[in-house]
């Protein structure tokens, strides 16, 4: 049975560059672009961010800024008008609540507009160095395919046994490596299955099945 070492030993070899690909200069701008990123690619979200920090550098451009100017700024990418209030709303919190500072505590951010557990440890992990895992589309699936979570896991219950089955100061890096090998190996449609090194362990056909069998129950 392949430990749980032994499958992020074979990850770093696969992808040593590892890392978080949303361009940003500082905590408020990851913030930014993560809240921008639901639903999204981060090469869209990406293509948006230089033009909208340009023009809004900081919590309080932003706070004080013509929601039209945000949206006009970011309305190539899917769900705009939520996002630009959800930016806005954060960064007139951050003003009020934070002094303009980013806070670091779960608790602080998720009380942040169009915050959730993933963004703030995204933010906690990338900006703070703060031992977190993020579980976004990609990790939910690769963690499900490797077992390492039941098929019908919330992403709360990934999050708290990946916590588990991790070493404490391997969770940064193993959140940017489940990325990785989810976006550009093990991908939703497509995966790589003849090429991959934990075909023994992949639960891939069983996490359809019961995909499968959820989505008649709801349309029944």
């Amino acid at each position: 049975m392949i430990t749980t070492d032994e499958i992020l030993d074979q990850l770093e070899i696969m992808f040593p560059d590892a890392h978080c690909e949303l361009i940003h200069k500082n905590p408020f701008e990851l913030l930014v672009a993560v809240v921008l990123s639901a639903q999204t690619t981060d090469n869209a979200v990406n293509k948006v961010t230089p033009a909208l920090f340009e023009s809004f550098p900081d919590p309080k451009t932003m706070a004080n800024a013509d929601i039209k100017d945000i949206e006009d700024k970011i309305k190539r990418i899917g769900l705009y008008r939520n996002k630009a209030r959800s930016i806005q709303n954060l960064s007139k919190s951050l003003l009020t609540s934070f002094d303009g500072n980013v806070p670091q505590s779960m608790k602080d951010l998720t009380s942040l507009a169009g915050v959730g557990r993933k963004t703030a440890n995204v933010v906690r992990s990338v900006c703070f160095d703060i031992p977190s895992i993020a579980v976004d589309t990609h990790v939910e699936r690769i963690s499900k395919r490797l077992g390492l979570a039941k098929v019908y896991d919330s992403v709360e219950v990934v999050e708290q046994k990946l916590k588990r089955k991790i070493k404490r100061e391997r969770w940064n890096k193993a959140h940017h490596l489940f990325i990785f090998f989810g976006r550009y190996f093990c991908t939703a449609r497509n995966p790589q299955c003849n090429n991959c090194p934990f075909q023994n362990i992949c639960k891939k056909e069983k996490l359809e099945k019961y995909k499968i069998a959820f989505d008649e129950l709801r349309t029944e």
